[in-house]
């Protein structure tokens, strides 16, 4: 995604990529970068955690107008309160359900 932001910007509208990856994202060096060290995947946080999706979503809306040098990735203070448990199980509809209902 830094590299789309990049052709983004180029047509002159600003852009934040949120970011799980803060070493990959400080290789492609997109625009402007808000690093959660959340799992790969969960940039927003927990699924159906609407007060924090949208207080990141706001952090990086934020972002977009006081970030004052190209290429700034800065590292937002969220923290993951729980293990995060891959599962290595297969991936069923059925296994996928109750995965989600945990």
């Amino acid at each position: 995604m830094g590299l789309v932001a990049r052709v983004v910007e180029e047509a002159g509208i600003p852009t934040v990529t949120v970011s799980t990856g803060r070493d990959i994202t400080a290789l492609v060096n997109p625009p402007r970068s808000l690093f959660i060290n959340f799992p790969m995947g969960n940039s927003f946080g927990k699924a159906g955690d609407a007060a924090q999706q949208t207080e990141i979503l706001q952090a990086a809306l934020d972002f977009a107008v006081t970030a004052s040098e190209p290429g700034a990735l800065v590292d937002a203070p969220y923290v993951w309160e729980d293990d995060f448990v891959y599962y290595t199980g297969e991936a069923t509809p059925e296994a996928i359900a109750r995965q989600l209902k945990k």
